[in-house]
């Protein structure tokens, strides 16, 4: 990522919501409207903020919320052609909702648990963003064959030494046999799917039904 961004391939930046407070205090939060524990991010900072990123030019303003949708691989690929993006990311109990409804073009959750605020979903999403855009990976053919390609899971990978402790790489790996290798890489992803996630198993049933 660092060479990604020397190249100039991509850029980031931060905009702090309380540089565009109004109040003496440079408050970016309030009590909640109605009762009820903790501090909600009060509408003006934040308005002000997108705003102002909205008048350089076109923003995609996504927010990062448990209610949102999950994030997955194709979104990520998808926002890879966007030309700016800009992550809201939440604290306190969450945000008020006039802002979401004013600013948001997508709202994204990265898992069911709750985190003290929204800058690590926020930096998930940048990294899984960033990695899809051209030549920020040394070798494209890794996007290719990764986890979440497709509904299987990815093969098991092995370095060298061969025979480590006792355990050794399958023969087909040592021989070289590029068709065997990719027979066995298959079934090795099914059985890894089925093991660990086996809805995406499904998935790739119904896909594979669909297609013939």
């Amino acid at each position: 990522m660092k060479r990604a961004m020397q190249k100039e391939l991509f850029s980031i930046d931060f905009v702090n919501p309380r540089d565009f407070t109004t109040n003496k205090h440079r408050n970016v939060d309030d009590t909640a409207t109605g009762g009820g524990a903790g501090m909600v991010m009060t509408p003006q900072p934040l308005f002000d903020a997108l705003r102002a990123l909205k008048e350089q030019g076109d923003v995609h303003i996504i927010f990062t919320t448990p209610v949102g949708k999950p994030f997955v691989q194709n979104d990520a690929k998808r926002l890879a052609s966007k030309g700016h993006i800009a992550f809201v990311s939440g604290r306190y109990e969450g945000i008020d909702e006039r802002v979401i409804e004013a600013f948001a073009d997508e709202l994204f959750s990265i898992g069911d648990y709750i985190l003290t605020g929204g800058e690590l979903p926020s930096m998930v999403m940048s990294d899984a963003i960033a990695r899809n855009i051209d030549g920020v990976l040394g070798n494209s053919e890794s996007l290719e064959i990764e986890s979440f390609e497709t509904p299987l899971l990815e093969a098991p990978s092995f370095s060298k030494p061969t025979l480590y402790e006792g355990r050794a790489v399958q023969s087909e790996y040592i021989n070289v046999n590029h068709s065997k290798i990719a027979a066995l890489k298959f079934a090795m992803s099914k059985a890894k799917t089925s093991f660990f996630r086996p809805e995406q198993l499904i998935k790739h049933k119904k896909r594979t039904s669909y297609e013939k």
